[in-house]
């Protein structure tokens, strides 16, 4: 066609034809921008890209795993878990709207919106803006149901998962031993972030699911779907385009504990001790070290602790004068008084300072320099198995001045006393038996301070525990076992996953004629008319050694005047009770401290008796 229009000599043909030429190479240049363009964002940038796109639709969810369960030593759940229905909301889309909704719907309090708040700031202080956050938890049905039928459809962005809950089915029981469950703070999650724990999770707390967490956790699974702008699901088939890969991954649930605690003993002894404010109780198989049961009074309900722990709920708890976060069974320090005797007699027999057949007379006091130190009442002439059964406190204060404090601490810490036990849990109190350079960086050391150890007074502090391994030791023949509550682990199939052993921490080397003197004296307490706990202990049904303690504490002066619960005041003697059954064949062993409760013979002796023999007539015959 230009060559017609040069044909025809029009002047304007030459122009137009190089200005359509000049338009072609524009159009064409424009072509290969647009090419080059799409070069680079389909091939050089196209998964960048991509990605991009994919990470603002797709969303991941964790899966929480079921917890393994703490069971008793017959199978019988301690700690198990429930359904619980918990609301979500993505940190992004936590808008006042949505608080104010939340707030009038559920009837939210104070304490649950500072709460939920606290939560959604945290995350977003870790700039989870896009996650979804924890933010009620365990809500029940009904509050569930308002949030499906009344918020899901007009805000975005929040939900409810069922998800399981830990749940104590015996509520308070035991409750220092199994621990609870609560949600982590910034800094443990600081800490434990590297370990796929995320802020709205929950750890162990104390006991066996704070040691255990590890093996009771389990892992995670995840869950990816996609949703529009609006924060709305996208149908499964589309977000798989998206997601390109596996959508869900299951979670692992954690293994379960058998613990060695017989859930019918640790109600047996729980209800001994209910009338006393303060106290703790401790029943170990003497033959391997096994926990049997653990009371540490008062408790709380870790139900409670692990859901929704209301303000005044937690003020009460902390408030309590009697510190119901303090094992006193396994942390908790006390003079032992005279549950401590053995020691000081096994450390004269062996420093041959004695004999066991020596009488050395109880005129009802002993004079030491300026000081005099008293005895419970004019024994007259005792020797070593009479002065065990009637805890005689003129004969123990002179084999300490015979001998001075280095062999009783020798002996002591042969028992272990003054040393942690190894069991490891809720701190494993190690309590004192103090030595000569204990006392000299302390103002300097004099031989009363013997006088108060042999007793089981002044500076000497034991816990529970240690009393009842040791007492466990003199019924065995004297191996310490090291302490232990876990039997093994199983997976949720019931597969053995650990088997644990009794260890023994040593063999305590005493002289059988030694030990078996110690039994005799033991014996006496509860079988013979003078022995301290002829009244309250002996029992028709099994016959118990042992050795009542009774405690002095400081005077408290501050006390006087003060409204304290009836049968606990802090300047009341502690009441110990420790021994074994049968006396002849032992099988268990216990100690009881009733806190600031009085004389240990008609205190801690009753409750003694009352667990022995449950454990005999229906406990070790079961159902």
């Amino acid at each position: 066609m230009l060559e017609g229009w040069r044909a025809s000599g029009s002047p304007a043909l030459p122009i137009l034809a190089a200005r359509l030429r000049y338009l072609l190479v524009v159009v064409g240049l424009g072509f290969l921008v647009l090419l080059g363009r799409l070069w680079q964002l389909q091939i050089i940038r196209g998964d960048r890209y991509r990605e991009q796109t994919v990470s603002n639709v797709v969303e991941r969810s964790h899966i929480a795993s079921l917890r393994g369960k703490i069971l008793d030593r017959k199978g019988r759940p301690l700690a198990e878990n429930r359904p619980a229905f918990n609301i979500y909301v993505q940190t992004k889309a936590f808008t006042p709207e949505l608080a104010q909704a939340l707030e009038t719907t559920l009837g939210l309090s104070a304490h649950e919106m500072e709460l939920m708040s606290e939560r959604i700031e945290r995350a977003r202080g870790r700039k989870q803006f896009r996650q979804y956050q924890r933010v009620l938890e365990d809500q029940g049905r009904d509050r569930a149901t308002l949030v499906d039928e009344s918020l899901r459809y007009r805000f975005a962005g929040i939900e409810v998962r069922t998800e399981p809950q830990r749940h104590y089915p015996s509520g308070a029981l035991a409750a220092h031993v199994l621990g609870y469950m609560s949600q982590m703070s910034a800094g443990e999650l600081q800490r434990l972030e590297a370990d796929g724990y995320e802020a709205d999770e929950t750890i162990g707390r104390f006991g066996l699911e704070l040691e255990w967490e590890a093996y009771l956790r389990g892992k995670k699974g995840l869950e990816l779907f996609a949703e529009d702008a609006h924060h709305n699901r996208l149908d499964d088939m589309t977000a798989a385009r998206f997601i390109g890969g596996p959508m869900r991954v299951e979670p692992i649930a954690g293994h379960n504990l058998v613990s060695t605690i017989d859930i019918d003993l640790q109600r047996v002894a729980e209800a001994a001790v209910a009338k006393h404010e303060v106290a703790a109780v401790v029943v170990v198989e003497v033959a391997t070290g096994k926990l049997l049961a653990v009371v540490s009074k008062p408790a709380f309900d870790p139900n409670v602790m692990s859901g929704r722990l209301s303000a005044a709920d937690s003020a009460l708890l902390m408030s309590n004068p009697h510190a119901p976060f303090l094992d006193k069974a396994l942390r908790a320090t006390y003079p032992p008084g005279s549950v401590f005797k053995f020691v000081t007699g096994i450390a004269a027999l062996e420093e041959g300072r004695t004999r066991a057949d020596e009488h050395i007379n109880c005129p009802g006091s002993y004079t030491l320099g300026r000081t005099s130190f008293r005895c419970t009442h004019v024994h007259g002439k005792v020797d070593m198995q009479e002065a065990i059964a009637q805890s005689c406190n003129v004969y123990f204060y002179n084999l300490a001045e015979r001998m001075g404090l280095d062999p009783i601490v020798g002996v002591a810490h042969r028992f272990g006393f003054g040393m942690p036990t190894g069991l490891g849990l809720n701190g494993d109190g190690g309590g004192r038996v103090p030595t000569r350079t204990w006392y000299k960086n302390r103002g300097g050391y004099s031989a009363g301070k013997a006088t108060n150890a042999s007793i089981g007074q002044g500076d000497v502090e034991v816990t529970v525990l240690q009393v009842a391994m040791a007492y466990a030791a003199l019924a065995n023949g004297g191996t310490l076992y090291v302490p232990q509550i876990v039997d093994r682990v199983e997976s949720v199939a019931g597969q053995v996953v650990m088997q644990y052993q009794p260890r023994i921490a040593r063999v305590v080397k005493v002289a059988p004629s030694v030990l078996s003197l110690m039994t005799r004296g033991m014996v006496d307490v509860v079988a013979r008319d003078e022995g301290t706990a002829f009244a309250a202990v002996r029992s028709n049904v099994v016959a118990i050694a042992g050795k009542t303690g009774t405690a002095q504490v400081v005077r408290l002066s501050a006390d006087r005047g003060r409204s304290l619960p009836a049968g606990w005041h802090r300047s009341k003697e502690h009441a110990w009770f420790a021994g074994w059954a049968p006396a002849g064949a032992p099988e268990i062993a216990i100690a009881v401290l009733i806190e600031h409760g009085g004389t240990g013979g008609t205190v801690a002796g009753p409750v003694v008796k009352s667990v022995i023999e449950q454990y005999f007539k229906e406990v070790k015959r079961g159902p």
